[in-house]
C-alpha cells in the first residue's frame, strides 16, 4: 500500500504565489517520474509539470515560466512552486508518483487531489 498526502492547496488573489507539496509512503522500491496533474470543473484532467529521477523537467506551456517542479529523492516528495497565479490556475492539482513495487513493476500512483482556488 502506497500513500500519497499532498499539501499547500489554498485560496490566493490573482498574481500571488502557492507552494504545493506530495509526500509518497509506504512499499516502495524505488522512484521513477514524479509530477503534478489538474482538473478545472468541466474540464478533462491535464498534465501541469513532470519531473524524472534524474532531475528532467517537462512543462505545459500555459505554466512555463510562472511553475517550477522539484523533487527531493530522500523525502519522496515532489513540490511545485506556483507564481504569478492567475483564474486560469483554478483547479484541483493532484499529485503523481510513478514508483518501483518490489517485483520492479512500475505502478502509477495518484493523491487526493488539493484544491487551488485564484480568485480576488
Amino acid at each position: 500500500q502506497v500513500q500519497l498526502v499532498e499539501s499547500g492547496g489554498s485560496l490566493v488573489q490573482p498574481g500571488g504565489s502557492l507552494r504545493l507539496s506530495c509526500t509518497a509512503s509506504g512499499r516502495i522500491f524505488g522512484i521513477s517520474d514524479m509530477g503534478w496533474y489538474r482538473q478545472a470543473p468541466g474540464k478533462e484532467r491535464e498534465l501541469v509539470a513532470l519531473i524524472g529521477s534524474g532531475g528532467s523537467t517537462n512543462y505545459a506551456d500555459s505554466v512555463k515560466g510562472r511553475f517550477t517542479i522539484s523533487r527531493d529523492n530522500a523525502k519522496n516528495t515532489v513540490y511545485l512552486q506556483m507564481n504569478s497565479l492567475n483564474a486560469e490556475d483554478t483547479a484541483v492539482y493532484y499529485c503523481y508518483v510513478q514508483y518501483f513495487s518490489r517485483a520492479a513493476v512500475r505502478i502509477n500512483s495518484w493523491g487526493q487531489g488539493t484544491q487551488v482556488t485564484v480568485s480576488s
